[in-house]
């Protein structure tokens, strides 16, 4: 079936898109350029040619473009060339394999930068498909060097109606592990040239990447196979007279007790429970509370307050929408907003200067609830800290030069305490369960957990 330019238009922007993330950028800029110059010029045709110039500034068939659209003379066979390439039927063709509900085929894998210790690796993951049903993952270093291969077979799984579920996260495992290995030191010697790396063959699934209960309705245990017991009503039963944890104040900002051993199973923290912080004027008189089922402990935050907050042992997964604390900053993640750069009605062109691809923002947040700076992840990674970082934090002695890094790996955000002094905390909305040695923050006090 013949498209309308308009249809060819909007066929080539979903094309283009799906190039992109496939990591086929030149073939993302040669199909907007085409379908730019293929018809009126209009604000359609704008809007492709401002696409194909974010994506690549300097590339010669948006040039080309560019020109022809402005009726300007010159020879444009490179030009002539994708627009014959890139026809209704190839888009047509192309569209097809956008949609296909199965795969025999790899599926799209996962490329991104770490910075480490000065240096900046890539991690690449790729899936061979059903035919070779195996999952590589390469770290590079100086520009191509091969540090260290992961491989991992999924034939078990290539007759699951969920393969493609399974195989998706078997890749984002293996891209997460990688980097938590590199980030561990395990490479050290191999980047060094003091050992060999290789490809190693891996049978066990890649360990997963801790997750917090930052959202309410989620429940998150540090080690245990089997969900937490239900909460009784405290209708139902006497209170517990014996004490289960202690809490030892490591920094307050007013008077008030050394440490808590509070008594019974449901411990409240602020003003109306039993751990009351007395001076603490961002606590909210029932803030949190911990809980004792079944020889855990699980914290659990109430609404209306100021949150409170987990110290990171490990790195772990953040998304858009959590709260952080880095010294006595809090900041949120957030998505960045739906660019709205493009052409307008008239004959201006748009053009601008070259953006990096950015997929998150931080947002620094005062007493109050106002908005202070706000710093963009330049590729894939956010550097936090008082010195020359992407999100720079001066005059708070608690923050470190390079304090925490936030980075993109496979779609989600990884978060990092980069062995600041005084640690990264991550507001917990939903159950977590708590350890001996846990750090909790509420306002600005800091209490350490001892299990009794």
């Amino acid at each position: 079936m013949v498209k309308s330019t308009s249809e060819g238009r909007a066929s080539a922007a979903r094309v283009a898109k799906w190039l992109l993330d496939k990591g086929r950028g030149e073939e993302s800029v040669a199909v907007l350029s085409a379908w730019a110059a293929s018809g009126p010029n209009d604000p359609e045709g704008q809007q492709l040619l401002a696409e194909a110039l974010r994506i690549s500034p300097g590339a010669p068939l948006a040039r080309l473009a560019f020109e022809r659209m402005e009726g300007l003379d010159g020879l444009y066979p490179p030009l002539d060339d994708a627009i014959a390439k890139y026809g209704p039927q190839e888009l047509e063709r192309l569209e097809q394999e956008m949609n296909r509900p199965a795969f025999r085929r790899a599926q799209v894998g996962f490329n991104n930068n770490v910075k480490y210790k000065e240096q900046v690796f890539h991690i690449q993951t790729e899936d061979s498909g059903l035919d070779k049903p195996h999952v590589i993952t390469h770290l590079f270093a100086d520009g191509g060097r091969v540090i260290k291969s992961h491989k991992r077979s999924y034939a078990d799984a290539v007759n699951s109606p969920d393969v493609v579920t399974h195989v998706r996260a078997l890749m984002k495992g293996q891209q997460f592990e990688m980097a938590l290995a590199l980030r561990e030191g395990r490479f050290d010697e191999i980047i060094a040239g003091r050992a060999v790396g290789g490809m190693e063959v891996l049978e066990q699934p890649p360990r997963d990447v801790q997750k917090l209960a930052t959202q309410q309705k989620q429940k998150v245990e540090v080690a245990a196979p089997a969900a937490p017991p239900s909460h009784p009503s405290t209708s139902m039963r006497a209170p517990s007279t014996k004490v289960y944890f202690r809490l030892l104040v490591l920094r307050s900002l007013s008077r008030g007790p050394d440490s808590y051993e509070p008594v019974g199973d449901e411990v409240i923290i602020g003003s109306s429970g039993s751990v009351t912080l007395p001076g603490e004027r961002f606590c909210h008189p029932r803030e949190a509370v911990i809980l004792a089922r079944g020889g855990k402990l699980w914290l659990k935050d109430f609404d209306g307050g100021n949150g409170v907050f987990l110290r990171i042992r490990h790195p772990v997964s953040v998304a858009p929408g959590d709260e952080i604390i880095v010294g006595d900053q809090l900041l949120r993640v957030e998505r960045n907003p739906e660019r709205s750069d493009y052409p307008g009605a008239g004959p201006t062109y748009f053009y601008s200067s070259p953006q990096w691809l950015s997929p998150f923002r931080v947002v620094q947040i005062f007493a109050g609830g106002g908005l202070g700076t706000c710093a963009v992840a330049r590729g894939s990674a956010l550097l936090i800290g008082s010195g020359p970082n992407d999100l720079v934090l001066v005059g708070d002695p608690l923050v470190s030069g390079q304090h925490c890094l936030i980075e993109e790996q496979a779609g989600d955000l990884l978060l990092t305490d980069l062995d600041s002094r005084t640690g990264v905390f991550v507001r917990i909305k939903g159950e977590q369960e708590l350890v001996t040695g846990d750090e909790l923050l509420v306002g600005r006090t800091r209490l350490l957990l001892e299990k009794c």
